[in-house]
């Protein structure tokens, strides 16, 4: 097993392409090439962490939050980031992040905490726009089933819960080959007419080589036409946040008390508690504070989250209740995400969880 193998599957889960444009997440110390000991899944790559990974023979931390976030001009152990760095670099632990990215799919860091709340008919809050392209292509009737089996299967046609979504309009296509060519019907140096279907079909940005790449390997042309259009559509599984239900509307006052419970939490930060029952939940892991408008609009009874500041606050506008459970206690549970979606695919690998508490914030009681 090498660490480019484990990397390219997290990034079949949690494409790097959906990363923000702020982010930097992917690999930060290492070699793709080299093979992998052992895996430690972790929340924040600090140095006590890289410690750990040396000492059970893991050469691979798996990290929400990239240690490295801005440019580093000097490393010379000055600050926690450059002290990792060093142990990292000096003991051959790789660190991948996988940030932004994680958080902006739907089973991601808002789905595990919205796992652990029970919420149902989940939705992201805030999708995403610039996520969808659609492929245009022109090709023979009889071998139109044939290309678009081929496009579904390198991840093409997916639109929400539904799978396999094409739509087909017949027409007359024309061309004429040089002499060089060898035409798959027709011959070279005339111009000939085709029966064909215009067929079309979207797909994640992310999967465009793969999509194009499946077209010229099964198109019966020489030289297939293809059109690719970028859609203003918003991708409903990618972006930020979650929206979901309690099986049951309870008070506000209970479901604090649900939030303390399951993350484990010494504290919770809210606004005044409305006189009404809560059943709409609003998440967002991590800072959250830029998506109380959208909980707002999309009429959350709760919007649970982390960061948030005093003035921000004021945004519930008594329209919702905003809980601040703090970003490391909104994220804990990051870990063992990561953990068993790295166990389920390589049950018979080394993948460990962190027993490092990289929570930086203490509360005193």
């Amino acid at each position: 097993m090498t660490i480019q193998q484990i990397c390219s599957f997290l990034e079949t889960i949690a494409p790097a392409s959906l990363q923000e444009s702020y982010d930097n997440a992917g690999l930060l110390t290492g070699e793709l090439n080299r093979e992998c000991t052992g895996v430690i899944t972790a929340l924040d790559a600090t140095e006590a962490v890289v410690q750990e990974a040396i000492e059970k023979n893991c050469n691979l931390v798996i990290a929400h939050h990239p240690i490295i976030f801005s440019g580093l001009k000097k490393i010379t152990g000055k600050n926690y980031v450059e002290k990792t760095i060093i142990a990292a670099i000096k003991n051959d632990v790789a660190i991948y992040a996988i940030h932004t990215n994680l958080d902006n799919i739907l089973t991601g860091v808002n789905g595990k905490m919205a796992d652990l709340l029970g919420l149902v008919n989940r939705r992201v809050l805030q999708p995403k726009k610039g996520m969808l392209k659609k492929l245009v292509t022109f090709v023979p009737s009889a071998q139109a089933e044939t290309v678009r089996s081929a496009l579904f299967a390198a991840g093409a046609g997916q639109i929400g819960n539904y799978s396999e979504c094409s739509f087909a309009v017949a027409g007359e296509g024309s061309f004429k080959g040089g002499q060089e060519t060898a035409p798959f019907v027709g011959e070279p140096g005339l111009r000939h007419a085709e029966n064909e279907l215009r067929l079309e079909t979207i797909y994640p940005a992310w999967v465009e080589n793969q999509v194009i790449k499946a077209l010229l390997a099964v198109h019966p042309y020489e030289e297939p036409a293809y059109d690719l259009f970028l859609l203003d559509n918003t991708r409903q599984q990618t972006g930020s946040g979650l929206i979901g239900e309690l099986p049951d509307a309870v008070p506000a006052a209970v479901f604090l008390q649900q939030l303390k419970k399951v993350f484990e939490l010494t504290v919770v930060r809210h606004t005044p508690l409305l006189a009404k029952p809560v059943q709409k939940i609003a998440l967002c892991g991590g800072a959250g504070s830029f998506l109380t408008g959208a909980a707002v609009s999309d009429g959350a009874d709760f919007y649970v989250t982390g960061d948030v500041k005093y003035h921000e606050f004021f945004d519930a506008n008594d329209q919702l209740v905003i809980a601040d459970i703090g970003h490391f206690e909104s994220e804990q549970y990051t870990v063992d995400l990561l953990f068993d979606i790295l166990r389920e695919k390589f049950p018979n690998f080394a993948v460990l969880k962190t027993r490092v508490k990289t929570n930086p914030v203490n509360y005193f009681v």
